[in-house]
């Protein structure tokens, strides 16, 4: 029996990502029931802070030291 099983047979590192995929979901849902934002790393490797309303703002490296 193995520790830890995949979801429908499938490969783990498909599992992992679609985990991660539902957990950015799941932070957009929360963060437009609360009017708030979330914030992420982009691929680029710059931070930033997406609104509930599409708007996304670059988070600048003297807001990220507060």
């Amino acid at each position: 029996m193995e520790r830890y099983p995949c979801i429908n047979g499938g490969n783990r590192v498909q599992d992992l990502n679609k985990y991660i995929k539902l957990t950015g979901d799941r932070a957009k849902l929360d963060a437009k029931a609360n009017g708030t934002y979330i914030v992420y790393k982009t691929s680029d490797g710059h931070m930033v802070k997406e609104y509930c309303n599409g708007v996304i703002e670059r988070v600048e490296d003297s807001e990220r030291n507060k």
